[in-house]
């Protein structure tokens, strides 16, 4: 755990509240990030980050460093996040088995891993159509290069369900790409 962050928090729980300003400047864009993905809707994320920081700044006495302050802020997003969906009920898109056993691992790392514009643009535009809690999965791996340890922490997930999850929406995110060639 960082010190200066340990020296903020306590000074905090001192009573100058004013220093958890620190946390929002250093971890709101992230967490944005993290939240609109996960939402798709940049106004559902402003609101879902505001919550998030409340909710960490109210419950800042349980922080027990542990983790870092971001594993543990991007916890608190994520929870926060998927509440706020489950009352919308998204829908699942769901593929069968057939289809994912005839999809290879070569395919896939092919299709994921390119610098083609119009790749990239299905790859965002399949990225926009998974449920919530696997856009926070890829957004924490991919784009925010979290350990697999720290996503396992974050997401409530053991390591290993956390590897087969890489595994699957890669598979999905291939599938969704290549459905309408």
């Amino acid at each position: 755990m960082d010190e200066k962050e340990l020296n903020i928090i306590s000074s905090v729980l001192a009573g100058k509240t004013e220093r958890f300003s620190y946390f929002l400047d250093t971890y709101g864009q992230q967490v944005f990030n993290l939240i609109v993905r996960m939402t798709g809707s940049p106004e559902d994320a402003e609101e879902l980050t505001q919550d998030t920081f409340m909710k960490a700044f109210e419950h800042l006495s349980a922080f027990n460093g542990n983790s870092s302050f971001s594993t543990w802020i991007y916890r608190i997003a994520y929870n926060t996040t998927l509440s706020a969906l489950r009352k919308k009920r998204n829908e699942v898109l769901s593929f069968d088995d057939k289809l994912w056993k005839s999809v290879s691992d070569t395919q896939v790392d092919e299709a994921l891993d390119t610098d083609s514009e119009e790749q990239i643009e299905k790859l965002q535009q399949a990225l926009s159509t998974l449920p919530a809690d696997e856009q926070a999965l890829v957004t924490l791996f991919y784009e925010e290069e979290k350990t697999i340890s720290e996503i396992c922490y974050i997401l409530h997930l053991s390591e290993s369900n956390a590897k087969v999850k890489l595994h699957r929406i890669r598979k999905k995110l291939y599938l969704l790409m290549t459905k309408e060639d």
